[in-house]
């Protein structure tokens, strides 16, 4: 694109965006409205913002030498559990006192939740006029009550940030340079965006596969590089102490382990989980590889991979599953064409704004002895999962009818002919 094109996108973005003074109005007094009523919330009930705190503790560690895998932090006793990289990453974290931290925190993570709805806009192929400055500040205003994303205001995550990098980085046309490098550098932080690169290269994308490994080996040297002690022990104990993280059968683990533990009531499932998550994980990415390759829509690729990541990984805390905000834009896109579709979002909508979770009992071990109608209440994000991918598997088997048909809003890839798959490499992006 030249100087000129881009200076002309400029302009016709910032006239779309104020082009309707009154909404742009009305979008940021509900944003303010909306944060304001998270500020209510604190002044009742303070945030723990117990992670941010982790993180800050792993920074000083880092910073100073110390035993980054041997502290325990609040009245929780949390441990460190990301990889060594992510500590050199928080090393600006102890710059600031932990309750401006808590601030900055808040501030960032508002804007990494309008980016998100950006680049989840971007994706799903909408048009600019579609989402201009209004939209997503209304977006983010209403995003914010999500469960997933609530939840991660609270914890002071950072789930939001790494949905954006890896969105951003494969939402890109294939042959985008460096492509992939971005969510190899993610899945150094936390582990599970690795699965991408699974994806990646299972659709025929081996250069961007190459990049995200290369993006995942650098990071994983940097830390030996700069913390080699602590590189070994967690390359070689702690990734797989689930236990550390914490107790898979809560209701907070909204994956199929978590589900599976309290169907069985059985806090250690074993082969009775180990066996569904394989089963699922293979039919996630043979889901994610036809709705790409077979009808050109690699944004619901990264979505069913995403899912998929969120289920087969032994703890997906509800904050997680963040990745709702790319699934109910992508929905969104497409609810014109049909009224079946329009159902589908408010479902969707309703599972991830109802918290069925918090109203089950979950004090102390209760969690284990959830009654079989309380089942679905306990798990809304698993098996809203299991359904996504169910639903892919079959719309891919169909002539039509997939959210967002090749040459529709959404589709990132040319559908090639119903008969034959062609690798997503060799196609125009």
């Amino acid at each position: 694109m030249s100087a000129a094109d881009g200076t002309w996108t400029w302009r016709r973005t910032w006239h779309l965006s104020t082009a309707h003074p009154r909404r742009l109005v009305l979008a940021v007094a509900l944003l303010v409205l909306s944060f304001g009523g998270l500020w209510a919330l604190y002044e009742l009930q303070p945030l723990p913002m117990s992670d941010i705190a982790v993180y800050r503790a792993e920074g000083e560690a880092a910073a100073s030498g110390g035993d980054l895998y041997g502290f325990t932090v609040t009245k929780w006793n949390l441990p460190a559990t990301y990889p060594p990289f992510a500590a050199l990453l928080f090393i600006p974290t102890t710059w600031l006192s932990l309750s401006t931290l808590k601030v900055v925190c808040v501030l960032v993570n508002a804007a990494l939740l309008a980016l998100l709805v950006h680049l989840s806009c971007k994706a799903a192929g909408l048009r600019q006029s579609a989402h201009t400055a209004p939209t997503i500040l209304a977006a983010t205003a209403l995003g914010l009550w999500l469960e997933p994303v609530f939840q991660t205001f609270v914890f002071g995550q950072v789930n939001l940030a790494l949905t954006c990098l890896v969105l951003w980085d494969l939402a890109r046309p294939d042959g985008a340079r460096g492509k992939g490098l971005a969510t190899g550098i993610a899945a150094g932080i936390k582990l599970t965006p690795a699965i991408f690169g699974v994806y990646l290269l299972i659709t025929g994308r081996v250069k961007a596969a190459v990049s995200c490994l290369a993006g995942f080996l650098a990071s994983a040297v940097l830390g030996w590089l700069v913390l080699p002690d602590a590189s070994v022990e967690y390359w070689t104990r702690r990734m797989f102490e689930t236990d550390r993280v914490g107790k898979v059968w809560i209701v907070d683990n909204q994956s199929l382990q978590g589900l599976i533990s309290r169907v069985l009531h059985d806090p250690e499932p074993g082969l009775l989980w180990a066996v569904p998550a394989a089963l699922t994980a293979a039919a996630g990415l043979y889901a994610a590889r036809r709705v790409c390759l077979r009808r050109g829509l690699d944004t619901w690729g990264l979505l069913a991979t995403a899912v998929t990541a969120l289920l087969v990984s032994p703890i997906s805390w509800s904050h997680h599953w963040v990745w709702c905000v790319p699934l109910l834009i992508a929905l969104a896109a497409h609810t014109r064409t049909s009224r079946w579709r329009r159902v589908l979002l408010a479902v969707v909508t309703v599972v991830f704004t109802a918290r069925t979770m918090w109203i089950v009992p979950h004090t102390g071990d209760l969690d284990l002895h959830v009654s079989w109608w309380q089942q679905p209440l306990a798990a809304p994000y698993p098996l809203l999962g299991l359904g996504l991918l169910a639903a892919l598997l079959w719309w891919t088997r169909r002539s039509g009818g997939l959210p967002g048909a090749p040459g529709a809003p959404g589709s990132r890839i040319p559908s090639p002919r119903a008969d034959q798959e062609q690798p997503a490499h060799t196609r125009a992006a």
